[in-house]
């Protein structure tokens, strides 16, 4: 009994689901005679007929032509320098713009030992090598002194 209502139970689930999917294109879409330049100017506040839809242009160009603003004279003298920092030329990449972080060299003596499976006797020496394993570099502009 519990099988048959479990059934059931899946069978209406799967047929709820299904009808949830069917509609019909006709309530979907709707049909007319609107083209997309139409639903368009429609949708933007503009309108299908040319005065108008002049009209809203013009207030949109008006609109814009508050925000924007000339370059005083201060900005026409300024510009070039800045720009100039952002741009390639042979002049700047001969220059580093990624410094190398300091990595000092240890110096380590090694006692005079005897070393091997035969015990070989191994006189002292000096040997020298960097603190940290890998180069590290600096930002641009993070540190300006070299090493």
């Amino acid at each position: 009994m519990r099988r048959i209502s479990t059934d059931i139970t899946a069978t209406l689930c799967a047929l709820a689901l299904l009808s949830g999917c069917s509609t019909s294109k006709d309530q979907l879409l709707s049909h007319g005679d609107h083209t997309m330049l139409d639903v368009w100017s429609k949708e933007t506040g503009g309108s299908v007929s040319a005065g108008s839809g002049g009209q809203a242009a013009r207030q949109l160009m008006d609109a814009r032509q508050e925000l924007r603003r000339p370059l005083t004279a201060a900005d026409v003298q300024t510009a070039p320098p800045t720009q100039a920092a952002y741009t390639r030329t042979a002049a700047n990449e001969i220059h580093r713009q990624f410094h190398r972080l300091p990595n000092p060299d240890l110096v380590m003596y090694v006692f005079p030992h005897l070393a091997g499976t035969d015990p070989v006797p191994v006189p002292g020496y000096t040997t020298v090598f960097p603190l940290y394993r890998r180069l590290q570099y600096a930002m641009p502009g993070e540190r300006l002194e070299d090493y």
